[in-house]
Parts: C-alpha cells; sequence; structure tokens
C-alpha cells in the first residue's frame, strides 16, 4: 500500500488557509463563502466509534442517527469492538439498529479484532489505500470511508462524488442545467486541490442555506 510522506491535516489553521486559496482560484466558492458565510470545521471520533457512527447514519435523517446513536453509546459506552460483540443482536435492535446495521457493526468490528483493518497504520496510508482499507467491511462503502478520513482524520483532499447534498450544491452554485454526476462532480472538483474537503464543506453549508432547505428538512431529508 502506498504511504504518505508528510500528511497535511486540515484542521482550524488550515481551513482558513484553504478558504482562502479557494476563494483565489473559483469566483463561485468565493460568492458561496460571502452568500452563506464560513462553514465550520467537523469532527468524529477516530476508530471504531467513528466509523460506527457512520454506519448508524446511513439512510436515516439526522435526528434518527443521533437518538440512535446516544442510545447505542449508552448501551456501548467504551464503542470498543470487542464490547460491541459481546451485545446480542436483540440489545443491538433495542437501541434502534436494523438488521443490516447490526451486521455491519458486527463485521465491522470482527475485521478490526483480527487486523484487518489496522487504524494504527492508518495514517500512514495515502487516501486511496486507507479507502481500500476501511471498505473491506462489509457496510463500509467508498462514502462512508471518504466521510470519515475527512472528519476523524482531517484528510484535506477528499471529494465525496457520490455525496447527493455535494451534488445538489454544485449544480446551483455552478449554475448547470443539470444535476452532475460523480464524475462529473469529481472534475469540477480537480479545480479544488489540494483542499476539496474544505470545498467540501463550503458545498455542504451552502446547501443547507439555499432557500428549499427548511421544506427539505421538515421532510426529512439527511443532512451532511
Amino acid at each position: 500500500m502506498a504511504k504518505v510522506a508528510t500528511r497535511i491535516v486540515l484542521d482550524k489553521k488550515t481551513l482558513k488557509k484553504a478558504l482562502r486559496e479557494l476563494a483565489d482560484v473559483d469566483p463561485d466558492i468565493a460568492r458561496a463563502l460571502e452568500e452563506a458565510g464560513t462553514p465550520e470545521l467537523r469532527d468524529m471520533p477516530t476508530g471504531y466509534g467513528g466509523l460506527m457512527r457512520s454506519i448508524v447514519g446511513q439512510q436515516v435523517s439526522v435526528h434518527a442517527a443521533r437518538s440512535i446513536w446516544l442510545r447505542l453509546e449508552a448501551a456501548v459506552p467504551s464503542m470498543e469492538p470487542a464490547a460491541f460483540l459481546a451485545q446480542t443482536d436483540e440489545q443491538l435492535r433495542a437501541v434502534g439498529l436494523s438488521g443490516a446495521k447490526v451486521k455491519y457493526g458486527r463485521s465491522l468490528a470482527t475485521d478490526i479484532v483480527e487486523g484487518r483493518i489496522d487504524f494504527s497504520t492508518l495514517d500512514d496510508l495515502d487516501d486511496a489505500a486507507a479507502i481500500a482499507m476501511l471498505t473491506q467491511a462489509k457496510g463500509i462503502g467508498p462514502w462512508t470511508a471518504e466521510i470519515y478520513l475527512m472528519f476523524a482524520h482531517g484528510r484535506p483532499d477528499i471529494m465525496p462524488g457520490l455525496d447527493l447534498g455535494l451534488v445538489v450544491a454544485a449544480q446551483h452554485l455552478k449554475k448547470l442545467r443539470t444535476r452532475p454526476d460523480a464524475k462529473r462532480l469529481l472534475k469540477i472538483a480537480e479545480a479544488w486541490r489540494p483542499w476539496r474537503s474544505a470545498a467540501a464543506l463550503v458545498l455542504w453549508h451552502y446547501r443547507r442555506n439555499m432557500p428549499d432547505w427548511s421544506a427539505r428538512e421538515k421532510n426529512g431529508e439527511k443532512k451532511t
């Protein structure tokens, strides 16, 4: 697996630098920042807890995900793989996990316990290799791995092309006639290297401040 030579972490200081540089190279990003304001840096727990939180949030609203996560944390306070595996399926379903998410949580925990996913080496890998390691687990697709690396490990140059919120925001920001697919979004995002993660934060923030968002939120659309 390819290793990273010197890795920049997206933190509060580097986010400011990233936003300045993005605004300089892309007038649309500059306009988004002017209209919607500066996005906040997000964080997520590293390790099993962070990935499990991503699994919990799959295909549900933010409100529902938060409620399930709080109940899961109460049931498994350490959020260690072995502690999760010690829970019965009935106990895990009782906190709100679907049958599929119980399986995904167990699969991920087993991969970590058996060494197929090794968080101690993750920061030494480049983005592609890190994503490849994480997506070995059932229920961890590219989007989940990318979100985890962005928020838990501060990877600065990731653009989750499959994220609906990013696609919708890019269409409006770039005034595109049709919604871009993942391939086109990634092509647009080439101009935002090496700060694509910061650009994604801008797009999500811009999306949440678009005029139609309140109606979508009432209908239960998941925020990212």
